[in-house]
């Protein structure tokens, strides 16, 4: 599933600018930021790849990719809701006076 995607045509020193922003936001705390309003938090340990292709006779490709798995979200259950057998006891027992 695509998060983001952009491809623009920039000069070689757009580039070298958007690529020392990207290693800052990484170097800083991790979160890589996109579009309008996105960010990805980057893990500390990730996958890293580095794609040198020719194209064709005039045209040559880098691709720079890096990749990681994020930590399964573990569920807890929340113990401030009360069962549905004390639930009903409570509010029963609940006053006027406890309720304000």
């Amino acid at each position: 599933m695509d998060i983001y995607e952009d491809s623009r045509t920039v000069s070689r020193s757009d580039l070298a600018a958007w690529l020392r922003q990207l290693a800052n936001q990484l170097e800083s705390d991790g979160r890589l930021f996109y579009g309008a309003a996105g960010a990805v938090t980057v893990a500390d340990t990730v996958r890293c790849e580095l794609e040198i292709e020719r194209e064709s006779e005039t045209e040559v490709s880098v691709e720079i990719e890096f990749s990681w798995t994020e930590p399964t979200p573990v569920k807890v259950a929340n113990e401030e809701k009360p069962a549905k057998d004390d639930e009903a006891a409570q509010s029963t027992e609940a006053t006027p006076e406890a309720a304000s």
